[in-house]
């Protein structure tokens, strides 16, 4: 209050009348200016803004493209390994049946080696039992035929086949 003591009415009137004056003057000549300045300010915001807005939208659809395309890639990565166990199950499957078939082959070679060897020592054993029969007829028929003479040949003949390998 004091304030309004110190100065005069024509002051307070100069100062109304300087304020209105001043207000005429900026309507007339700035007002519209700085409206439409804020105006243009106003517009270039909310087409900044729409940008904004569409850029934003535009990453969501890459963003959504991409997520489906790595989808995509997942499962056919998943199909990839699937077919590729598949093949190796086959492979693993063929080379077990090809081992069998082979380890049978190598069992069906050693049993004929073996009936082979056995035909072959039987045949040995049937030739030294003749070679020992024919030996014993000789000493039959080179020695007298008496008792204590065939005793000993049977007894010699006997050692000969125990010793025999």
């Amino acid at each position: 209050m004091e304030l309004f003591k110190m100065l005069s009415g024509s002051e307070i009137f100069a100062q109304i009348l300087s304020f209105f004056l001043l207000l005429f003057l900026l309507k007339k000549f700035a007002w519209s200016k700085m409206l439409k300045l804020l105006d243009e300010r106003r517009e270039n915001i909310r087409s900044q803004l729409e940008e904004v807005e569409n850029s934003r939208m535009q990453v969501e659809r890459l963003k959504s493209d991409y997520e489906l395309k790595i989808s995509d890639i997942a499962s056919q990565a998943q199909a990839e390994i699937s077919r590729a166990v598949e093949q190796a199950k086959l492979v693993s499957a063929q080379i077990h049946k090809k081992a069998h078939e082979e380890a049978q082959d190598i069992i069906n070679d050693a049993r004929q080696q073996v009936k082979h060897e056995i035909s072959s020592v039987q045949e040995k054993i049937k030739d030294k039992i003749v070679d020992i029969a024919l030996d014993a007829a000789r000493a039959v028929i080179q020695e007298k035929l008496t008792e204590d003479g065939d005793r000993r040949i049977v007894e010699n003949f006997i050692q000969e086949i125990e010793n025999t390998p």
